[in-house]
């Protein structure tokens, strides 16, 4: 019988890749078991060597508890700008209290008559003041007061108010707690104008300009307001 040439290749092929299997499968598992020899799982039986090992020691550390009021007033006294910068080692004891029993200065700014404040200017009976003035962080504040004596209300537009300095240039200014409208009723209303404090550059004086809207019938005009550095 004769056998086809093409059958005889395919199973000698076939032949050689079952054998090859057979000896890489075999070929890896010995290395695997060779690799883990004396290597042995864990014990993990839960009653495996009770009372075997020695307990460990608790640590017994001294814990401070403080009170709560004693915290308040730390955090009170820090915020105040009081606070040490160490921890007093009583807590609520002399040294707390006397952080607290230290005063804080909350007077208010009063005119400052060294630069020649008040400065006031008058017009149809409504008078505009600068009573004093102060540098906060990167600000010049100015403090002002607006009074109607006259027979009618006005209207003030504090976007347009005008404030220049003694080299001539405009600046820019924010105005808080000023009314809109001013009655003629005699009351004073305070408020502040604040000014860039950069913006100033070498400038000694300013003046304000104050016209009221929309009629623009009143001007106040305040001059020679000297900057304090």
């Amino acid at each position: 019988m004769k056998i086809n040439p093409t059958v005889a290749v395919t199973l000698f092929l076939l032949s050689l890749m079952v054998g090859a299997g057979i000896f890489s499968g075999t070929w890896g598992y010995t290395l695997g078991r060779q690799a883990l020899k004396g290597i042995t799982q864990p014990d993990i039986r839960p009653g495996a060597n009770i009372g075997e090992t020695e307990p460990i020691p608790a640590r017994r550390e001294q814990v401070v508890i403080l009170r709560e009021e004693d915290i308040l007033v730390d955090v009170k006294a820090r915020i105040a700008g009081q606070a040490d910068e160490t921890v007093p080692a009583n807590p609520g004891g002399p040294q707390t209290k006397a952080l607290i029993e230290q005063p804080i200065d909350t007077a208010p700014l009063q005119p400052n008559e060294q630069v020649g404040l008040p400065i006031a200017t008058q017009s149809q009976g409504v008078t505009l003041q600068v009573l004093a003035l102060r540098q906060q962080e990167d600000q010049f504040i100015l403090e002002v007061s607006l009074q109607n004596q006259g027979d009618r209300p006005y209207r003030f537009s504090y976007s347009f108010i005008d404030i220049v300095d003694d080299q001539g240039q405009l600046l820019d200014g924010s105005t808080q707690g000023l009314p809109e409208e001013v009655p003629p009723t005699g009351e004073v209303f305070s408020g502040t104008i604040a000014v860039s404090a950069t913006s100033l550059g070498s400038s000694s004086r300013l003046s304000l300009a104050l016209v009221d809207y929309p009629d623009q019938q009143l001007k106040l005009q305040v001059s020679g307001i000297p900057v304090v550095r």
